[in-house]
């Protein structure tokens, strides 16, 4: 059932493919794209200044991904908090218990049933009798995982008693040779007077591997009943803010206030500001923007007071605006007069993410600069989320880097609007129905004054 959703949400991505062909013509410039896994079939490529600054649209619907062919494939555009622009911090995985006895001693994989993929579907536990289901030591099914693992956060059934468990880790590719990861790790439910002591996290250092194994280095213990195992990922880093530094002029406007002026080309999704003077600095701003010259001023931040010290060794944190902000004008005012050379405006922002589908042949380009062309848009995320059901919840697309910017052959028309088309069949039709009832009339009117005959 997972794989015929996954082929229905195929079979939709797939429509803007056949919408969209040799568009090449209809773009500014574009950027080749390399890809590092040949075979991933999804990508994500973290997008950069030098895109921001072509693109035309406030909705970024004039930036689309191309195949070798020139046609345009099926892709859809994330921002910098979605998923698909991080790392997920960890996952359940499948674990089993293993009998005890001389089981252990041998070869595990004797005893366990593997699927073709290399994930375990049981371990036998025949033969181990009730100490079986008393065993403390566990296997743990990491095959699905594409990521390195770097600890195992376990969860345990409750009111089993205070107690500071030690475990060896140890990782095997197939069952049968293992080598330690861990030397020594701690599982501790403690309590005391109210206070509790619990660390459910045993460490490792990015552990790849199919199988991971929970020993006990004290087998005289009671069994610990455990309800669940995740594995757990690097964090995700924060994405780093890039910064816009932009210079403005002084202006009056029409209603007498003078102001800062500033102008920006691109669609860059800006969510911050600052204000940088020369010297030691302190007012308190007001920011503004629109994305045409004859637009209202709207504001996007609240007032705020920066400072500037000691030659800006300490100054004030960025103000943050009131929502993502892709507008071409910005201007700031102050309590204070608008006098001298108007300060460094610097606007950031934290670059999204377009991923796509590998349809046709590579070698692949992102395209931005239209005023004629749109990105048709594909439900890439519930593919993507059909593909962690069927992939393993750490699955995402696999990068793609963008390379030299180049200009197209289209570039000189691609950003003048298209002439609007006239639609002369409605025009035809609209003539021939005022032409017969200009004739309908014409002949009612002879009737009229033609005179009546004598009775």
């Amino acid at each position: 059932m997972k794989t015929a959703a996954v082929s229905r949400l195929a079979w939709i991505a797939l429509l803007p493919l056949a919408a969209f062909a040799g568009v090449r013509e209809d773009y500014a410039r574009q950027w080749p794209l390399t890809l590092s896994n040949a075979d991933a079939g999804a990508y994500r490529v973290v997008l950069d200044r030098d895109v921001y600054a072509q693109l035309q649209s406030p909705a970024l619907k004039d930036l689309v991904v191309v195949n070798a062919e020139g046609a345009a494939v099926s892709a859809s555009l994330f921002d910098a908090e979605q998923p698909l622009a991080q790392s997920i911090p960890a996952v359940e995985v499948p674990w089993f218990p293993l009998p005890t006895g001389k089981a252990l001693a041998g070869d595990i994989a004797s005893i366990s049933e593997i699927a073709a993929d290399g994930s375990l579907r049981r371990v036998v536990m025949t033969g181990a009798g009730a100490a079986a289901a008393a065993s403390s030591d566990y296997l743990i099914d990491t095959s699905r995982l594409r990521q390195p693992v770097r600890a195992l956060q376990v969860s345990w059934q409750a009111g089993q008693g205070p107690f500071d468990r030690a475990y060896r880790v140890a990782a095997s590719d197939d069952l049968k040779a293992w080598r330690t990861v861990q030397e020594e790790g701690h599982l501790v439910d403690l309590q005391n007077n109210g206070a509790r002591i619990l660390e459910d996290r045993i460490e490792l250092d990015g552990v790849q591997a199919r199988y991971l194994r929970l020993q006990p280095l004290q087998k005289d213990q009671p069994a610990l009943a455990l309800t669940g195992v995740r594995a757990g990922f690097a964090a995700a880093a924060a994405p780093d803010w890039q910064w816009e530094e932009i210079s403005g002029k002084r202006v009056v406007e029409k209603d007498g206030i003078a102001a800062f002026v500033y102008e920006i080309k691109g669609r860059f999704p800006f969510e911050r500001a600052d204000v940088v003077l020369p010297g030691n600095s302190s007012n308190e701003w007001m920011l503004k923007s629109r994305d045409h010259e004859d637009a209202p001023w709207r504001a996007v931040a609240a007032p705020w007071m920066a400072f500037q010290l000691q030659g800006g060794s300490s100054r004030s944190a960025p103000q943050p605006l009131q929502g993502l902000d892709r507008d071409h004008y910005w201007q700031l005012t102050s309590k204070s007069a608008a006098d001298g050379a108007a300060p460094l405006l610097r606007l950031g922002y934290r670059p999204e993410v377009l991923v796509f589908l590998a349809q046709g042949q590579p070698p692949y380009a992102v395209l931005a600069g239209s005023a004629r062309a749109a990105r048709a848009e594909a439900p890439l995320s519930q593919l993507v989320d059909a593909l962690r059901a069927q992939r393993g919840q750490d699955w995402r697309p696999a990068s793609a880097t963008l390379g030299q910017g180049e200009s197209l052959a289209g570039a000189a028309t691609a950003l003048t609007p298209a002439p609007v088309e006239r639609d002369w069949k409605a025009w035809l039709l609209w003539a021939l129905l005022v032409g017969g009832a200009l004739v309908v009339a014409g002949f009612a009117f002879s009737l009229l004054k033609k005179p009546k005959q004598a009775q």
